[in-house]
């Protein structure tokens, strides 16, 4: 199916992601596209609209990233933000010029003339910049439709093309009416169709999946009891019934009692077929030594799969296997369609995967951010326990335990992770909290305990908000309930004698510690 999408094209913003979300959020879909992509590529495509991302160079610069100029003549609305409001000034004829003070955080627009693209909006409307560079001269057609309240232009467009382009960013929240212009560009000036709903999102995976496995083609589903996998095998479930088998690997490096629950949880409270299988000496074997924490990524990877092959050969007979992998996984693997992107770490399901493997990959919700994979999850019928449980690595508690892992620092981190989990379920603050997770670290710090000197491990206190996992804010936990995980852990978990809190948020770190 060739379906509606309003291609972003990447430039490097650290907010490309987000406006594609906020894209989505208008129930439109939307792809991230690399800013090399040709207009005859996009032209195969139905493509609605374009947006042309903000990106840290200037456009003079040796190496600044181009867009091909076909796109801005092939009569498709495109808004340039940033950086992409840029090109598309130097493209027409225009100038940008450094003065060497650009608009960083806050600021005011307002408008000079009327246009599609601010309509509704209001006199003065606060905004969000970010540059260095502004437009000294605007090149043939554009015209200045807003300005700073410093006196810069701030948005343009185009008296003959379907071109727009505003110099502060719309898609971050500080840009207070950034929706209004958001929608405005899409349904006003390009005409999109909200029909990216998690209803049509299911119709179209079911019919994906049917196709995909013909008549006879067997599925096996890897899943973990977390909302991803549960909401692959519904969809599995609901597309070709009992051809499809959710497989359940124990590769025990789960969090305490956790291979029970999920069984007992999603065999009789989602009715799904299910089958558990104990893997879980072979993965501890192969991690032994091992403390790079990106060989422990690929090689759980490459377990999962060796795993998954021998249960599709031996009980299953199956041809395909099924996996929750999500887009902030490919992106953070490096694997998105932006081209060589930086790996950040190696999902066990995207960069870990081996090359080699006997079956095909069906990935159903590859494109969707976490918060979209809960709605789908909500119209499927999923039970809250499953829709707003925290996210759970598929590597487990490997990346979980900084160096080599062993049993008795597996042991220790269950428990140690388990007070904490329980502790936030009591309290109610785990549903305030995306994800919370304790992490063994097996550095030795000097203790008292019993008028007793200790040597013992350090456990660290993890907990985030977050909408997507693309960024992520440490939660404020209030100082009675981390008083109360620290003395509990530390007198109830043998082999820990210090407990911190971790106040990062993501950026400048990640979610997990490896």
């Amino acid at each position: 199916m060739n379906k509606q999408t309003v291609a972003v094209l990447d430039f490097g913003s650290q907010y490309t992601q987000l406006i594609a979300r906020r894209i989505r959020e208008q129930n439109v879909y939307s792809e991230i596209f690399p800013h090399t992509i040709s207009a005859e590529e996009l032209g195969k495509k139905n493509i609605p609209a374009i947006i042309l991302s903000g990106g840290p160079s200037s456009v003079y610069d040796s190496q600044a990233p181009q867009v091909d100029t076909d796109i801005l003549n092939m009569g498709t609305p495109v808004l340039g933000i940033c950086y992409g409001l840029h090109l598309m000034i130097s493209n027409a004829g225009g100038n940008v010029l450094h003065k060497g003070q650009g608009e960083y955080g806050f600021a005011k627009i307002h408008s000079e003339r009327k246009s599609l693209l601010l309509e509704n909006l209001s006199a003065e409307s606060q905004v969000w910049m970010s540059h260095g560079d502004e437009i000294d001269s605007l090149g043939n057609g554009f015209e200045t439709i807003a300005r700073s309240s410093n006196n810069i232009v701030a948005a343009i467009h185009h008296q003959d093309k379907p071109l727009f382009g505003v110099q502060f960013h719309p898609e971050v929240i500080h840009t207070v009416e950034g929706d209004t212009i958001i929608s405005n560009f899409l349904f006003n000036i390009a005409g999109c169709t909200p029909d990216w709903t998690a209803e049509n999102f299911i119709s179209e995976t079911i019919s994906f999946i049917q196709d995909k496995t013909g008549e006879n083609g067997k599925v096996i589903t890897g899943l973990s009891g977390g909302v991803d996998s549960s909401v692959v095998g519904t969809l599995l479930h609901k597309a070709i019934g009992l051809r499809s088998t959710c497989v359940f690997i124990d590769h025990g490096l789960l969090r305490k009692n956790e291979a029970d629950q999920v069984m007992g949880s999603l065999k009789e409270g989602l009715g799904l077929n299910i089958h558990k299988y104990d893997y879980a000496a072979t993965f501890l074997s192969k991690l032994k030594g091992v403390t790079d924490p990106e060989k422990k990524r690929k090689i759980i990877g490459e377990q999962f799969i060796r795993a998954f092959e021998s249960v599709a050969k031996e009980k299953e007979n199956a041809q395909f296997l099924a996996q929750g992998t999500l887009y902030p996984d490919v992106i953070e693997s490096g694997g998105s369609a932006l081209g060589p992107a930086v790996t950040i770490k190696s999902h066990h399901n995207v960069g870990g995967l081996p090359e080699d493997m006997d079956f095909e990959l069906i990935e159903p919700i590859r494109d969707l951010f976490k918060d979209e994979v809960r709605r789908v999850g909500r119209e499927l019928g999923l039970p809250d326990f499953v829709i707003n449980r925290h996210p759970f690595p598929g590597p487990g508690l490997a990346v979980r335990i900084l160096g080599e892992i062993t049993e008795e620092y597996l042991q220790i981190l269950q428990e140690a992770d388990n007070i904490f989990i329980d502790i936030l379920h009591e309290t109610g603050e785990y549903k305030n909290i995306w994800q919370a997770f304790a992490v063994l670290v097996p550095t030795k710090t000097v203790g008292v305990m019993g008028d007793a000197r200790t040597y013992e491990n350090l456990i660290a206190l993890r907990a985030v908000t977050s909408v997507d996992g693309m960024t992520a804010d440490y939660y404020d936990l209030p100082h009675d309930i981390l008083n109360r995980c620290s003395s509990e852990i530390i007198n109830k978990v043998k082999g820990v004698n210090r407990v911190v809190y971790d106040i990062t948020s993501k950026p400048p770190g990640t979610i997990e510690w490896e």
